[in-house]
């Protein structure tokens, strides 16, 4: 399969995030599949990389031209030894290419990014433009907060109850894997998602 997984690009996050991403990375090949990510080189995107990389992954990095313009260069920001290096001229782009090569998500803690990623995904699903797994990796109860946000949403009717099913939130990277690989698509009502 070849599995995105958004995350942090931030290198001053606490070391137990980078450990368990990076172990994410080595199961992620040694299951045989292929990453699809956002290129980075730091970060848990460095990290899942690095993971892959150890154990022979084939990487797929996707990145905006302006990461790697002269202005700005590389300076260690794109992780040097992806299988394939995608350039896209924008963000958007960056997001559709990753997204269209995907047969699967995996969220992982991350910032600003990292949440619109996952939401565009979470969005797309429920208007039925794919009908792909995503997955949570919960690491340390980083997504708790936006969980409850969720829960509200949907007591409050904002969402309706098949929203939440769209997704599913793990705390063990093995039980998410196991999910992603055996995932089956079930056809939901965009109504019912929505409280329409």
């Amino acid at each position: 399969m070849n599995i995105c997984v958004f995350g942090a690009s931030s290198s001053t996050i606490d070391t137990s995030f980078i450990d368990e991403t990076t172990l994410l990375g080595e199961k992620l090949a040694e299951h045989g599949h292929s990453l699809i990510y956002g290129a980075g080189a730091s970060g848990l995107m460095g990290a899942v990389a690095r993971g892959a990389y150890s154990k022979g992954g084939s990487i797929v990095g996707v990145v905006p031209n302006f990461f790697v313009d002269e202005d700005l260069g590389v300076d260690g920001r794109v992780f040097e030894n992806c299988t394939e290096l995608v350039l896209t001229d924008t963000m958007r782009e960056r997001k559709r290419v990753m997204e269209d090569r995907a047969d699967a998500f995996i969220v992982v803690p991350g910032g600003i990014g990292t949440f619109e990623e996952f939401f565009e995904v979470f969005t797309l699903k429920q208007l039925q433009r794919h009908n792909k797994a995503i997955a949570v990796l919960n690491l340390n109860g980083y997504y708790d907060a936006m969980l409850h946000m969720l829960d509200e949403a949907e007591q409050l009717r904002f969402v309706g109850k098949a929203c939440r099913s769209l997704i599913e939130v793990f705390t063990d990277m093995d039980e998410m894997l196991d999910y992603v690989e055996n995932y089956v698509p079930e056809r939901v009502d965009i109504f019912k998602t929505k409280n329409i």
